[in-house]
């Protein structure tokens, strides 16, 4: 069993599951159908393509939380001046009032996500994308670009997924204001049916948008003594 590693750091991210029109959500960590998203642009599958994306699926996610960030909200609006006009989704126009959108986000967020899997060929073909990827990759949004890179040079190891997380350093920059914490949280999913529901599981491409449940299980472990160097 091999575990690949990601650096998800970025001053915006937003990792919404059940966002409708003008409402616009996040979760607390990265979604898997967000993660899965993010992988799926490195490799340049289509979101029509689900031959492709289906294995990616298929790999078994792990969250560690080295800054868990803040929740903030962004207010947008759109056409709400007396002379905007607006286009509705049915091609007409109107004049009443514009769209008021609530878009949340984290602030200040790191993570060390974990994807563990049998099929090493297909570890190395992420890795060697997330290094070179085919499109732009983002942390949710399009405009939520990451301030440091995803890829980690050794971030693919030939062990379980826990105990690489357990043990890999702290990718967090520490601030001179900040101490050090002294456990960090991991949230992996469980194979037993125990934790929290999460409707992110994506069961189709991401054209047909079709996600079913996994169960998520979360735990405190030691903070690791190491810092990871952060490459230019």
């Amino acid at each position: 069993m091999s575990t690949l590693l990601l650096r998800l750091v970025g001053s915006m991210q937003s990792w919404g599951t059940t966002s409708r029109f003008d409402q616009r959500d996040t979760g607390k960590e990265p979604s898997k159908s967000g993660v899965i998203g993010l992988l799926a642009a490195a490799l340049g599958i289509d979101r029509e393509n689900w031959t492709d994306l289906e294995p990616l699926t298929r790999l078994s996610m792990g969250v560690r939380h080295d800054r868990p960030g803040v929740p903030k909200k962004d207010y947008q609006t759109a056409g709400c001046a007396k002379t905007d006009t607006i286009i509705k989704a049915d091609g007409s126009q109107a004049k009443d009032g514009g769209v008021v959108s609530q878009r949340y986000y984290l602030a200040d967020a790191c993570f060390l996500v974990g994807l563990e899997g049998e099929n090493d060929t297909l570890l190395k073909r992420i890795h060697a994308a997330l290094q070179n990827p085919v499109w732009t990759l983002a942390l949710g949004r399009k405009s939520y670009v990451p301030s440091e890179p995803i890829w980690i040079n050794d971030g693919l190891q030939d062990a379980p997924l826990m105990d690489v997380m357990a043990r890999w350093p702290w990718i967090a920059m520490q601030r001179k204001w900040e101490q050090y914490p002294e456990k960090l949280l991991i949230s992996c999913e469980s194979s037993d049916g125990t934790g929290v529901l999460k409707m992110d599981q994506p069961l189709s491409s991401f054209a047909e948008r079709h996600f079913g449940s996994r169960f998520v299980r979360s735990e405190w472990i030691l903070f690791p003594q190491e810092v990871a160097h952060v490459p230019a």
